[in-house]
């Protein structure tokens, strides 16, 4: 659901826009339905979120998630979907990729999927208490989006954006980032820099608050490796080089983590808007 030019991040968020061109505007597309073609390595390997990220989202909604209606909008293979589900949250998911979509309904067949974007969002107007965004938002065009998470919210429903972002103060994190900029040209640490309201919201019509909850994650190194691939910059580049990087990746990291083991560690962004009651 790609609107805006920008060079995604392995982990998702998005640095600053530069302004459109067709060729830009061509490759982020590209990037937005590379994930189609791995789901099934995305649903395995992504990273999920912590309970305290839920237990924000209520608190700063001021409202339960259970027996909520809630929307969880580029849903994806249901990570976030899933939690939201265990949480007592009455959810719909909308996703507009047909890998993706698929593989959703292999793994949560109980929990109904309909397909779009969040630019033209299929819910009917003040039908929903929670409109969630996880690792989505930045393949969306604010100015088509925000109004349309306004239109189906109810009065005083909440929109939530969140993103897994990499803590760039554990070393072999920040030394992963290195080598991950050199090979691709991409700005590590502008993932989090652009995790913002003016981002999310250029137009300024949503007042933010944003929290951020650290967690971790151990799994084996091939766990680890296929996350990593799973990300759209690696989807979209030449295999070969992928596949160089990745063999490269798995020496440096043998000598970090000598049992196989990596501790992954995040960062969870969250953003989330309230509305008028």
């Amino acid at each position: 659901m790609a609107t805006h030019p920008s060079t995604p991040h392995p982990t998702g968020a998005e640095p600053t826009p530069e302004p459109p061109t067709h060729q830009s505007t061509r490759t982020h597309t590209t990037r937005a339905h590379s994930f189609n073609t791995a789901a099934a390595q995305y649903a395995a390997n992504r990273p999920s979120y912590p309970p305290a990220l839920f237990d924000a989202i209520e608190a700063l909604a001021d409202h339960p998630l259970p027996g909520s209606r809630v929307a969880d909008i580029g849903a994806g293979t249901g990570i976030a979907t899933a939690l939201l589900h265990a949480r007592g949250a009455n959810v719909i998911a909308v996703e507009p990729g047909d890998g993706m979509a698929a593989q959703f309904r292999s793994t949560l067949p109980g929990i109904p999927i309909i397909r779009g974007t969040g630019d033209d969002l299929p819910l009917a107007d003040a039908s929903v208490d929670l409109v969630t965004y996880a690792q989505a938002w930045h393949w969306t065009d604010p100015t088509r989006s925000v109004p349309e998470a306004l239109r189906v919210l109810r009065p005083g429903g909440a929109l939530a954006l969140w993103w897994n972002t990499e803590a760039l103060d554990v070393p072999w994190i920040a030394d992963a980032a290195a080598r991950t900029e050199r090979h691709f040209g991409i700005d590590v640490a502008a993932e989090k820099r652009n995790v913002n309201a003016r981002a999310a919201d250029p137009a300024g019509r949503l007042d933010f608050t944003r929290r951020t909850v650290r967690w971790s994650r151990r799994v084996p190194l091939d766990t680890h490796l296929a996350n990593i691939g799973s990300h759209s910059v690696f989807l979209v580049n030449d295999e070969e080089h992928t596949a160089a990087f990745l063999a490269e990746e798995r020496e440096h990291l043998l000598q970090a983590f000598p049992d196989g083991i990596v501790e992954e560690v995040y960062e969870v962004v969250l953003l989330l808007a309230k509305t008028p009651a």
